[in-house]
């Protein structure tokens, strides 16, 4: 495949100022990164906030190409790259840690201390380096992962959603063979853990939310009880449905305070609670609860300890229909629109896709 020298790209020129480029340098990979012929890059709830107000360590407005779920083509490779060949059908990891700092050697990349120093090896792509709304992007190979052929490139971009999902479960504590679990909110992250949880053992997966379309996709897909949270009281029932017990574990997903305090509630005496929303609002969390009842709460960064190649080999033996989570799809032409639909969750969209090559 002959590689053009300018490509199209969604170029970030300032707060809110979105352009299409069409002639901007398709990048070359250095020697330890791929070249990737971009073929879909899905928008996640954090890209509104960078194309509303930046990101901290951004390439310079006129510059930043952002967007970070994407797959593709391999189409050139460096000259150390032996790991990859051309031809490879691929998925990236947004986070590549510098590999020197206490956190990256201990496998915590995610959490890097070098986080955003480039001189230092660090990489966020479609953060603090360029993304993948472009024709083309570079990675560094330990961002890179091969998909399986059952998987189309639309399809592929939400395993990065689904190794989110993965590591909050592990950072839980992981699934016991016939565990109760909750999952608050039945976003792209929660649904997808409802349906790991499923292929990891547990027993009974309970799901909150608000929307009732979309706790209809997470009984599709394997959640054996959902719960409204404007029609129902969350809390009341799910100890009812565990004889007063409480959840083994939960998992909240929403992003909101209330539903943090809720997990506090609902969560047996040893319980765990992984938190994997983005909170904009302080909590009233009861901790003297945590402490009496020994509850084990923990943060979960992003796709951390490489759950992306874990959640690739799961949904490659068990497959997840994440056709179910891709409601909109999007040539790169119309990605204006695009994300008009991602914000307002028009048309009850959960997951839009960008195909980067239309």
């Amino acid at each position: 495949m002959k590689i053009p020298n300018k490509m199209r790209a969604a170029v970030l020129y300032g707060p809110g100022n979105l352009r299409l480029v069409e002639n901007y340098p398709v990048p070359k990979p250095g020697p330890d990164e791929v070249l990737i012929r971009v073929e879909a890059c899905a928008i996640c709830g954090t890209d509104p906030k960078i194309l509303a107000h930046g990101w901290p360590n951004q390439p310079p407005y006129g510059q930043f190409i952002f967007g970070h779920e994407y797959a593709g083509e391999i189409v050139a490779v460096g000259e150390h790259v032996d790991e990859f060949v051309i031809g490879d059908r691929v998925v990236v990891e947004p986070h590549k840690g510098c590999g020197v700092c206490a956190n990256c050697r201990d496998g915590y990349y995610t959490t890097c201390l070098n986080y955003g120093n480039i001189q230092k090896g660090h990489r966020h792509y479609g953060f603090t380096v360029n993304g993948g709304y472009a024709e083309y992007a570079c990675n560094h190979i330990n961002s890179v992962y091969r998909i399986p052929e059952r998987l189309d490139y639309e399809e592929a971009t939400l395993l990065t959603t689904a190794a989110t999902a993965l590591y909050g479960i592990r950072r839980a504590g992981g699934v016991k063979a016939g565990e109760t679990w909750v999952v608050f909110g039945p976003g792209p992250i929660g649904l997808t853990a409802v349906a790991l949880l499923k292929r990891l053992g547990a027993g009974k997966v309970i799901l909150t939310g608000t929307r009732k379309e979309r706790l209809r996709i997470g009984e599709k897909l394997g959640a054996d009880v959902t719960l409204n949270v404007r029609e129902e009281n969350v809390i009341e029932n799910i100890l009812e449905i565990t004889d007063g017990v409480g959840a083994d574990a939960v998992l909240e997903c929403s992003g909101s305070t209330k539903a943090v305090e809720d997990a506090v509630e609902c969560c047996k005496k040893n319980g765990r609670i992984g938190l994997v929303g983005m909170y904009e609002q302080s909590s009233q969390v009861n901790v003297n609860k945590i402490v009496q009842w020994n509850i084990s709460m923990c943060g979960s960064k992003a796709e951390g300890e490489r759950s992306i190649a874990q959640v690739i080999d799961l949904v490659d033996m068990h497959p997840i229909d994440f056709s179910l989570l891709i409601t909109h799809t999007f040539p790169l032409r119309d990605i204006h629109r695009a994300f008009e639909v991602a914000t307002t969750r028009a048309e009850g969209a959960i997951k839009v896709v960008i195909q980067c090559q239309l």
